[in-house]
């Protein structure tokens, strides 16, 4: 009888074993592909056929969802439409559709259902609330989402949580198509979740392909303030993957990517994806060392953990000396760009205290050369250096820094008392007698 009952568990656990690594393989595998003549590629959709109500009805209404959602590796391993989109009655933002309720875009509540842990670590990053709240301002935050923000460490460097000055001046009618048009990757839900998945898993094929990709990261990391993907575009890093990336294996196992699949960095790669020993996160600071993004960049409070974490990653092909010595050229690096963006810091305090400056943001040419010192070019600058791109660091960084300090110093020479022009000892500042 003992003898039975040990041979009917070993099965029981061999078929859940077996039913469960089949499921596994199914979610991770790619939709299978062949080519077909002309070079292209046939993809197969697993929803052609499909009996599923809401599949037939859209097939006519939005025929490009059904298409692009049969193409995905989620509707591979049968996950259906009203697993993501059905709700209660009474759940936020819920609507009565055909005999049933519906939220339009699911939100990482909903997500967390099967994703717990890429949630959770999302939650903790600069994706997340201090994404929406360095623009909106943390006025409007609901009890649970204040103090969901005040526990990340990405929301602390920066004192002032009220609106951004830009945003408010701007108003509404533009920051929708602004500035809302990326910081909303963190926005807060009624439902208590915050974030927008889909703005880098692109609805509804969430490919891992597309997620990989620069391309993706470029929607937001482009421009005066955080020119990440041009930088990237202008390294080795990002030659390497502009002439060799079509080669590379996007679709890899998610903790499991070697040089083989992705042999050089990418944006995810470095950031996010498990690669040889480093693990995969959702938190795209996890192995940071320094706050970049402030004016006077600090190092993060668990800087020495993060690096161990990131050079895991460098190692994958760089040797030890090569990776210490970068880090300790790129520390001296940011701490001089520092020295840059807190004298003008303190020439704003000092001009502000002397009455030089009005209390009203932007509204005089001198606070526009004032923010876009630190905010603009000091950024830049560190960000060309730390991610090796030296026409950035250089020409869009360092030189625009300086530029930017001569006219604040030549402002101080004008507007404020006993000012004494590092550069010009022998200038004395008149004290705004004109």
């Amino acid at each position: 009888m003992i003898r039975q009952r040990v041979l009917i568990t070993a099965v029981v656990v061999t078929i859940l074993f077996i039913g469960l690594a089949a499921v596994l393989a199914v979610i991770f595998r790619p939709v299978s592909t062949e080519r077909v003549e002309g070079g292209a590629i046939a993809r197969q959709n697993v929803l052609a056929g499909s009996t599923n109500p809401c599949v037939q009805c859209h097939a006519n209404s939005t025929p490009g969802i059904v298409q692009q959602y049969g193409h995905s590796t989620m509707a591979a391993a049968n996950v259906k439409c009203e697993d993501c989109h059905v709700v209660a009655a009474d759940y936020p933002n819920a609507i009565a559709h055909e005999g049933t309720y519906v939220v339009n875009s699911p939100t990482p509540a909903l997500c967390q259902k099967c994703h717990v842990q890429e949630v959770a670590q999302f939650n903790a990053s600069r994706h997340g609330l201090p994404a929406y709240v360095a623009v909106a301002g943390s006025q409007n935050l609901s009890e649970i989402h204040l103090a969901q923000y005040l526990s990340i460490t990405e929301g602390q460097p920066s004192p002032d949580k009220s609106r951004n000055a830009i945003a408010a001046l701007e108003g509404d009618a533009i920051t929708r198509f602004t500035c809302y048009g990326c910081h909303n990757i963190g926005r807060p839900h009624e439902d208590g979740s915050a974030g927008e998945c889909q703005m880098c898993h692109l609805r509804h094929e969430f490919s891992l392909e597309q997620a990989r990709k620069p391309e993706t990261c470029n929607f937001c990391h482009i421009g005066p303030d955080h020119p990440q993907y041009e930088i990237y575009t202008e390294s080795p890093h990002g030659i390497a993957y502009h002439t060799m990336g079509h080669t590379w294996n996007w679709e890899a196992e998610p903790g499991l990517i070697t040089v083989e699949d992705i042999p050089a960095a990418t944006c995810a790669i470095c950031h996010i994806s498990g690669i040889g020993a480093a693990s995969t996160t959702h938190d795209v600071g996890d192995r940071l060392t320094w706050f970049l993004f402030d004016p006077v960049s600090t190092r993060r409070p668990a800087w020495t953990d993060n690096r161990v974490r990131m050079q895991t990653v460098c190692l994958e092909c760089h040797n030890p000396n090569f990776v210490e010595d970068f880090y300790t050229a790129a520390d001296a690096a940011t701490e001089r760009v520092n020295e840059w963006t807190q004298e003008g810091e303190d020439l704003r305090v000092a001009l502000m205290e002397a009455g030089a400056l009005t209390a009203e943001p932007f509204d005089e040419p001198i606070d526009f050369a004032i923010y876009e010192l630190w905010h603009h070019w000091g950024r830049t600058a560190k960000f060309g250096v730390w991610m090796q791109g030296p026409d950035y660091a250089q020409w869009h960084g360092a030189y625009e820094v300086l530029q930017a300090l001569a006219e604040v110093r030549e402002y101080a020479v004008e507007h404020l008392p006993g000012y004494v022009h590092p550069r010009h000892p022998a200038t004395e500042s008149g004290g705004g007698s004109d």
